[in-house]
């Protein structure tokens, strides 16, 4: 047991927290993170010296990857071989490093994940660009520290001639920090350092010109700039990154084929995530993957079932899986020691002045060495010139000690001289050798005064850096592999939805769907159509229109009040299904009805909306005042009571407005005869009607299209819009059509062409389509023909036209 008197007590705060400090240190400083100076972490330093002085260099034959471990294990890196090992490895796999520094052979892995060969089984030498990381290291460059067991030394720092930090890359994790710097192409990152050198003062934003962004060995596309931007000035940002994929046409159909992946992401795991969305059904529309992948690059195909849209798939694809990444920067690097994060512009700097260290010390080094040589070569010039006296004074010394002695005392020589006279070799004093002793004498001269020229000019040291690095990239440097394109949205719900027309529904009760068209038959005027929607017992439709899935549904009530949903959010349902409450969508007030609904594909459309309520007024208004619609519902109009909204239309200025009535009348105006008004605004009159009269329909005229009038009865025609003359606004009007007791009053109107289809739907939910050039044309005040054969108790409620009949034939 110990004594009282061996025992400290500490306060265990400090102690922990002192310890853990050491520890943090300990992994940012000696494991995690790369130096600033020459972009390596110590394992990776230690690999590439260790077989620099095995002699594995680019023109020697490889090596056992078994020996590296094993040298970089035994004189430096004492942390297990699977370190050592899954270290060098890296370094020489392409997908993961822009610019390889180590050459392998043998199994490597993959970029689908394949683990290397044991390293027993796997070679190995350094690439050419590796010895420009080693250059110059015995030249006094760098300095050297005691190895882990003080036996040996290594480098601190490699005297590297190539900013490795961003042409490579690196990413780890420390204790409480972690960098992911990605690699850059070698050529542009020295224009960056030249151009620094030369422009001491320049900004992130002009190296940008020179370094648009990060270069990635798997190549792909970086989607936007401002991420980029923020991180080269600020040492942190965040970009896109999507791999290449394009829809092609294959023997089997449609497909989409992938070239190009995301940096660091696997294949092998991409393809399986693909396979398990589609086994769980969130991706639809694949029939069928492969990895085609082989060693011309990398192909993976995606078949297409034939009715799936490349587009949206390929949508998806980005969305729902690696195919599109984002990348974390975060250039986070040791400076003197400490972990610092560094804007790009920073990071050059320090390389820089790494290099002017590195071309200093082997100035001086090769200054020293060359005044050495300078004084030996004034011993051997004075021995050449008293070659007989020397020749006898060597010849009468007992021995070499008394002969160096000697020659110091008569001559005035140092040690060192003395000892270069006594090995210089009889063949020296020919009188060629004697020349070349002088001519090398004055050569080492001229090389003293350049060295020390250069010693004491700054100007010249950075030319030399300038010189160095134009070699590197004329030696190494090659095209940019990652293209970088414009800023792209986000994907919104409407790219990974097919764009198709759909008939949208909504019922008397409020029941909304939608649903494609051609669920439908085209049919001919008279048949007896198809049930087109379930209904209630007294339910039944009263709106039927056409729009896409991308298209937003201004939807406006019957108390002036507009909605906005998308058509994509409604329902798919079956023709005979009812669909859903519309209030689910639309929160709608107790007595609240929907009035009209306004497809809007794009609110930039400079255009108006014009709105015309059952008692005549109409009022206009700008799209743009209905593009941030709240899910409560803004105001569109303010009604009179009793009054309700019958119609909306999109308007470009410059069109006729044409309104007709329950009783057959119309009236037809320019629409600059109604002035744009807010949102609030009632309106102006825009049609007199008789006491029992209203509203049912508004269209905006186009040429060369027919006005189609239908009753409740069934019947209907289409008449030329020229029949109709411009009155002024407020008229009461002039007939379209006769509602006579077999006609009934007018249900609808509608504006149409020859390849226009038609759906006419009953209270009774049956559907009819039919193609509008099989109605005949008639005059206004005519009461036209049956379109649709109705039972005793059954009436016309709504029509819709139809714009794609394509694929649709008539029966």
């Amino acid at each position: 047991m110990q004594s009282t008197e061996q025992i400290r007590q500490i306060n265990i705060e400090d102690e922990l927290r002192f310890s853990y400090l050491d520890y943090a240190m300990s992994v940012i400083i000696g494991r995690a993170l790369p130096d600033v100076r020459d972009g390596l972490k110590p394992v990776h330093r230690r690999i590439l010296y260790a077989m620099f002085r095995e002699g594995l260099l680019s023109n020697k034959k490889f090596s056992k990857c078994a020996g590296v471990v094993g040298e970089v294990l035994k004189k430096y890196h004492p942390h297990g071989d699977s370190a050592v090992y899954d270290a060098l490895v890296r370094m020489a796999q392409e997908w993961n490093m822009r610019y390889p520094v180590v050459d392998g052979q043998g199994n490597f892995g993959s970029i689908d994940g394949d683990a290397a060969a044991a390293y027993r089984y796997t070679e190995s030498r350094l690439t050419k660009l590796a010895e420009e990381f080693l250059a110059d290291i015995d030249k006094e460059t760098v300095p050297f520290v005691e190895n882990f067991d003080n036996s040996t030394h290594e480098p601190d720092v490699l005297p590297t001639r190539v900013p490795n930090l961003l042409i490579n890359g690196s990413s780890g994790i420390a204790v409480g920090m972690a960098t992911n710097i990605p690699p850059h192409n070698l050529s542009e990152i020295i224009d960056a350092a030249i151009h620094l050198i030369e422009k001491p003062d320049a900004t992130a934003r002009d190296l940008l010109r020179l370094v648009p962004g990060p270069d990635f060995p798997t190549a792909g596309v970086i989607h936007g700039r401002d991420g980029i931007l923020k991180a080269y000035e600020t040492g942190r940002g965040t970009i896109t990154i999507r791999g290449i994929a394009q829809v092609e046409d294959g023997k089997r159909g449609e497909q989409i084929v992938i070239s190009e992946i995301p940096y660091q992401v696997n294949k092998a795991r991409l393809v399986e995530q693909i396979a398990d969305l589609v086994k769980d059904g969130r991706l639809t529309g694949i029939s069928d993957i492969r990895d085609e992948s082989d060693r011309e690059g990398l192909r993976v195909v995606v078949d297409l079932k034939k009715d799936a849209h490349g587009e949206i798939i390929l949508n998806q694809l980005f969305s729902l899986t690696k195919l599109e990444v984002s990348f974390g920067i975060i250039m986070l690097a040791i400076v003197n020691k400490r972990p610092r994060v560094l804007p790009l512009t920073e990071i050059l700097r320090l390389f820089i002045k790494h290099r002017k260290e590195v071309v200093t010390k082997r100035t001086e080094f090769d200054l020293k060495k060359a005044e050495a040589r300078a004084h030996i070569l004034e011993g051997l010039k004075i021995a050449v010139e008293n070659i007989d006296e020397i020749v006898a004074l060597i010849k009468a010394a007992e021995n070499p000690q008394e002969a160096q002695k000697k020659l110091q005392g008569r001559f005035s020589l140092s040690t060192a001289q003395a000892q270069a006279i006594l090995e210089m070799r009889l063949q020296r004093l020919t009188g060629l050798e004697r020349d070349k002793i002088g001519q090398e004498y004055d050569q080492v001269l001229q090389q003293i005064a350049e060295l020390k020229k250069i010693l004491a000019d700054e100007k010249l040291i950075y030319g030399i850096i300038v010189d160095e690095l134009k070699v590197i990239k004329q030696t190494y440097g090659d095209e940019r592999r990652t293209r970088i394109e414009g800023a792209t949205k986000e994907l919104s719900a409407e790219d990974l939805i097919a764009d198709e027309e759909m008939v949208i529904t909504i019922s008397h009760k409020g029941y909304i769907k939608r649903l494609p068209t051609n669920t439908y038959r085209a049919q001919r005027r008279g048949g007896r159509g198809v049930l087109g929607m379930g209904t209630r017992d007294t339910d039944f439709v009263v709106e039927l229109f056409n729009a896409s899935t991308h298209a937003t549904l201004l939807t406006f009530s019957n108390m002036g009040k507009v909605f906005s949903v998308k058509v994509h959010e409604l329902p798919l349902a079956s023709r005979t299904a009812k669909g859903s409450p519309i209030v689910n969508f639309i929160p709608l007030d107790k007595d609240e009805r929907i009035s009209a609904v306004l497809p809007i594909h794009d609110f930039s459309f400079a255009g108006h909306v014009m709105m015309a309520t059952q008692l005549g007024y109409i009022k206009k208004t700008p799209l743009s005042e209905f593009e941030h619609v709240r899910r409560s519902g803004i105001i569109a109009l303010s009604l009179e009571d009793g009054d309700r909204l019958v119609a909306a239309r999109l308007t470009k200025g410059e069109q006729d407005v044409f309104i007709g009535t329950k009783a057959g009348l119309a009236i037809r105006f320019h629409e600059t005869d109604v002035r744009p008004m807010g949102r609030a605004a009632r309106g102006v009159r825009a049609i007199s009607l008789a006491d029992d009269d209203s509203v049912v329909g508004m269209e905006i005229l186009y040429w060369e299209s027919t006005l189609l009038t239908v009753t409740a009865n069934g019947y209907g025609k289409r008449t030329p819009t020229n029949e109709y003359r411009r009155q002024s606004r407020g008229g009461k009007g002039i007939i379209t059509i006769k509602t006579t007791g077999r006609n009934g009053p007018v249900v609808s109107i509608r504006q149409v062409i020859d390849k226009d289809n038609l759906i006419i739907v009953t209270d009774k939910g049956q559907i009819i389509r039919m193609n509008v050039k099989d109605l005949p044309t008639m005059g206004r005040n005519t009461q036209g023909v049956r379109l649709i054969n109705l039972q005793d108790d059954e009436r016309t409620v709504a029509i819709s036209r139809v714009m794609d009949q394509d694929g649709h034939e008539t029966d």
